[in-house]
């Protein structure tokens, strides 16, 4: 089970992410980004990499347009995943889907990967992130990271230069206590969005 522990109230929930979702994670992963991961490299990461670790965000109960039997299944609506080695966790992917964005969620899988993390005895925590992308900077600052580093021309598609940000001591009661404050305030975000409409045909 993740380690995230989400509030019955809170219409969302985080799975362990399995080779069954990869069709859905792939096609996020091409929505989202400009450089999509291939197949290949999330068969490598699930099958064969011992130190990889990927979420799912899914909602807690979909609202069919047209009801069917049997229940449709839930669907992804974001994922992320981090590699540990030893104790530092480097958060390698995070994705939320394009009609998704803007709600919490992508502060919801972030925060999952954090204690994800923390559960697996990651003591800091670092990712890299585009120089332009201000949005996603805050929302790390937000949980304490820091920009520690500058990578020159990381992403290939505009040769944009990445920027390295970590926090350090996140199993300290101090940075436990910045989670707790931080988590009910995403809470009492998320509690009303209610269940997620699914429009779908007569068939699976």
């Amino acid at each position: 089970m993740p380690a995230l522990e989400i509030p019955e109230s809170v219409p969302f929930r985080i799975d362990p992410m399995r080779w069954e979702d990869i069709t859905e994670v792939i096609a996020i992963e091409r929505r989202a980004f400009s450089m999509p991961w291939p197949m290949r490299a999330y068969e490598q990461e699930l099958l064969r990499n011992p130190n990889a670790h990927y979420l799912v965000l899914r909602p807690r109960e979909v609202l069919a347009v047209v009801l069917t039997f049997p229940p449709p299944r839930l669907p992804i609506l974001g994922y992320g995943g981090f590699w540990l080695v030893p104790d530092e966790a480097h958060i390698s992917t995070i994705a939320i889907d394009t009609p998704w964005r803007g709600r919490g969620l992508g502060e919801l899988m972030f925060l999952a990967l954090v204690e994800e993390a923390i559960a697996w005895g990651a003591n800091l925590i670092t990712l890299e992130v585009r120089a332009s992308n201000v949005v996603a900077q805050n929302l790390y600052r937000k949980y304490g990271l820091e920009v520690v580093g500058r990578r020159p021309r990381y992403y290939r598609d505009n040769n944009e230069d990445a920027l390295v940000m970590s926090v350090k001591g996140v199993r300290s009661p101090d940075y436990r206590e910045q989670l707790e404050a931080l988590k009910a305030q995403l809470w009492a975000r998320l509690q009303s969005a209610g269940p997620i409409p699914l429009h779908r045909s007569g068939t699976n």
